[in-house]
């Protein structure tokens, strides 16, 4: 499934016109002024999702591989509508570099299906993530935290969370394909819910009466 995985990665990457040279460890591409960046997933409110794979390459040519991901968190001020203010953190979901690529697959348990997101990321995302964003009581402060939420209809969208205080910049990828079904290809057969789909805590309760896709996304 590794293999899998990288190979439609780096097609993707040769398509986007990007050129990673030679494959390196990231022990030799040093880091970022404040370390390791993370991304976080979450979803509007009672519209649960889990991520279970994601491949990331860097702009160092660096490819992480993640099968233990942090959790995909509810959002209890998204609802109807995206918010820019939340606000998340992540253990394991960290790389040295800002990225040029990404592929993940999830379940979304409101939909009762599976995506397989594939990312290329605008050059000028780079450059954000490697400008101060101001000083606060800690020291300077950066967009270190990429944001992205997973709604109905396999909608998916990206943020740059800052480490200090204010809004989250929106990121307009370069390229954005979500994929499902019979389309699936390096996330085909990959699922936490190969038994299918049940609604739980707050969702049955929460889309009674209201209509699907349940906001603007």
């Amino acid at each position: 499934m590794k293999r899998r995985f990288t190979t439609v990665l780096t097609s993707l990457f040769l398509l986007s016109g990007c050129h990673a040279g030679e494959p390196a460890t990231p022990e030799e591409t040093g880091g970022m002024p404040y370390g390791k960046w993370d991304f976080a997933f979450f979803t509007p409110k009672a519209l649960y999702a889990s991520v279970t794979h994601a491949l990331i390459i860097d702009e160092k040519g660096v490819v992480y591989t993640f099968r233990t991901l942090d959790a995909v968190q509810p959002s209890a001020i998204t609802v109807g509508a995206w918010n820019n203010e939340v606000r998340r953190h992540a253990q394991f979901n960290q790389a040295r570099h800002p990225p040029v690529m990404m592929l993940f697959c999830w379940d979304s348990v409101i939909d009762k299906k599976t995506y397989e997101t594939r990312i290329v990321f605008p050059a000028s995302l780079k450059s954000r993530m490697l400008t101060p964003t101001g000083q606060d009581s800690y020291g300077t402060t950066w967009y270190d935290t990429l944001l992205i939420g997973l709604a109905p209809e396999g909608r998916v969208r990206i943020w740059l969370q800052n480490s200090g205080i204010g809004d989250n910049l929106p990121v307009e990828p370069q390229r954005l394909t979500t994929l499902s079904g019979d389309r699936l290809d390096a996330c085909k057969g990959i699922t936490q819910h190969p038994y299918g789909y049940a609604y739980y805590g707050e969702t049955p309760e929460f889309i009674k009466g209201k209509t699907y896709p349940y906001g603007e996304w």
